[in-house]
């Protein structure tokens, strides 16, 4: 008894070091030092000539769906801020809905939920019609098992978050920053099988997936067979992450700031720009998310995005309710 007693504390002390190791992970990739800012070339690259055959084919141009919103719902920081004092945990998603039109749900990511979980979120939700989840698939797809021998686990996965019906945005598969080209032929074999009903964005970390022109041809030439999109990454310390490929006329737009640093705005409106360029050129729906190390900023920024969007691109995203006594502190 004393020693399966051990061997669960091990376990248990086992799974949540993994679970601080792959969120340090998470928030460390591309972190650099406030005093490294001014050294870095924020600018976007040109669209590479991989993205004129997705916007070649000659069809009626669909008027661009824009979903904007943060990495969670739950965030004490925003209680006083976008929702209103004295709004309980149990009721943070009910808030968020109100104020933004998707969520990078990273929740998924840590845990595989059952299909009763999903529906209650889902339920939840549904004062907002636009809202879209957008879940991230489970580390012990991604991370733990590498994409190998992972098709019981998938299709509980997916057994879940088809729950949401159609409060079901795109999936986010995030591979590690040591998933390298040499595994190419397991992430082939693996997006080959997933269902081809529920669209999926891919983020590539290692920087041999960027740095390599015949790797880089090869693996963005695979999501575009596959049908699957690729996330972009923009971060202060891997500027290679920002490879602007387009496989499918969709993007998916990780945006990672620096608590409001002057920055933040100038990429931002590079962003629009870009948007503009691509919404001309067929672009059918786009995806943004606004990351910050302190969340308090992360709506602010959000709300920047919005209002350039709405302006620049003739939108009409609905805006985040700031509370009157937070807009005083800032």
């Amino acid at each position: 008894m004393e020693k399966a007693g051990r061997q669960v504390l091990d376990t248990t002390f086992n799974l949540i070091a993994l679970r601080l190791f792959s969120l340090y992970l998470t928030m460390e990739f591309g972190r650099v030092l406030p005093q490294e800012l001014p050294g870095i070339d924020f600018n976007l690259p040109p669209d590479p000539a991989f993205n004129n055959a997705t916007f070649s084919k000659k069809k009626p141009l669909k008027k661009l769906k824009v979903h904007v919103g943060c990495t969670t719902w739950g965030r004490k920081e925003w209680v006083g801020q976008i929702f209103l004092p004295g709004t309980k945990e149990t009721n943070f998603l009910e808030a968020y809905v109100k104020q933004f039109n998707t969520v990078e749900l990273n929740a998924t990511f840590y845990q595989v939920y059952s299909p009763e979980v999903i529906e209650k979120w889902k339920i939840k939700a549904a004062s907002n019609p636009d809202f879209l989840f957008c879940p991230k698939v489970s580390k012990a797809i991604s991370h733990i098992g590498r994409l190998q021998n992972a098709a019981e686990l998938t299709t509980a996965y997916y057994e879940g978050i088809i729950a949401f019906g159609e409060k079901l945005g795109p999936l986010f598969l995030q591979l590690s920053d040591n998933y390298v080209p040499q595994n190419f032929a397991d992430l082939q074999q693996y997006l080959g099988q997933l269902p081809k009903d529920v669209s999926i964005f891919v983020e590539l970390r290692h920087g041999e997936w960027f740095a390599n022109q015949t790797i880089r041809e090869k693996i963005f030439n695979l999501f575009r067979e596959l049908n699957i999109g690729a996330v972009i990454t923009d971060t202060a310390g891997r500027r290679d992450a920002v490879h602007m490929h387009l496989p499918i006329p969709a993007a998916f737009i990780r945006f990672v700031g620096n608590n409001l640093d002057p920055s933040d705005y100038a990429r931002a409106d590079e962003w629009i720009e870009r948007f503009k360029k691509w919404q001309d050129q067929g672009l059918e729906s786009l995806f943004l998310f606004i990351h910050q190390k302190e969340e308090n900023a992360s709506p602010i920024l959000a709300d920047y995005f919005i209002q350039r969007l709405n302006k620049e691109l003739k939108l009409e995203i609905k805006r985040p309710h700031f509370i009157p006594k937070t807009l005083e502190l800032f």
